[in-house]
């Protein structure tokens, strides 16, 4: 048995996804209708970068009771991708309750342990992904840093076999080329709903040193990259 499927920490994601869903039921039928309303997921895009870019904090201050979580078949997919990559050193950008970073923790712990940095915004939302993860048994492998993640994210400390991005859309760019330097030959970044045209045109340019495609997820832009030079 793997960690992930431990009572302890299976348990506790079957309460956070169920807290989630009742959580982010009203934001995410808002950005369905918009999805699928006047001008597509092109308007919808378009509108949350315009608002992101006048005001990105305010914007995500106005979700700090919302999970705004990974889904349980993404979850186990971030475990299983840390896992084929034996990843021991992990960055998140947008930790938002600790789910995700359930699922890469563990991962931590099945490759024989390692250290995951992740970043947010909103000082509650530290506090209750810090209590999720000393819930999980795996508090010990995770440091999250409060604050705008172009900062606490400068310095990483270290080589990034897994970077994952999920936070604010304005900031994919911004923050994947704050962290490129770290990232080892070979490194998997995953781009929760990289909807940024800016963010997609930089990862699928072989100049950059990636190769990368859209994950076939149903419209939910996730971006799958891999570090190659």
């Amino acid at each position: 048995m793997n960690t992930l499927d431990s009572s302890r920490v299976a348990d506790l994601l079957s309460i956070l996804h169920r807290d989630a869903e009742a959580s982010d039921r009203e934001h995410l039928e808002t950005m369905t209708a918009a999805f699928n309303g006047p001008g597509g997921a092109e308007q919808m895009v378009s509108d949350i970068l315009a608002e992101e870019r006048a005001d990105y904090p305010a914007i995500y201050r106005g979700y700090a009771d919302n999970f705004l979580a990974v889904s349980p078949d993404y979850g186990r997919f971030l475990y299983a991708i840390a896992r084929a990559r034996k990843a021991t050193r992990i960055v998140e950008f947008g930790t938002s309750m600790g789910i995700s970073t359930i699922y890469l923790a563990a991962a931590l712990r099945d490759n024989g342990g390692g250290h995951l940095i992740g970043s947010e915004m909103e000082p509650g939302k530290v506090a209750r992904a810090r209590a999720n993860l000393d819930a999980a048994g795996l508090a010990e492998l995770v440091d999250i840093r409060a604050g705008d993640a172009l900062e606490t994210l400068r310095d990483v400390g270290g080589g990034i076999d897994l970077l994952l991005v999920d936070g604010a859309f304005s900031l994919y760019l911004p923050v994947l080329k704050l962290v490129e330097l770290w990232l080892k030959p070979g490194a998997v970044i995953l781009g929760e709903n990289a909807f940024e045209p800016g963010y997609r045109a930089y990862v699928r340019d072989p100049a950059n040193g990636y190769v990368s495609f859209a994950l076939p997820d149903e419209g939910r832009g996730n971006e799958f990259t891999v570090k190659v030079s």
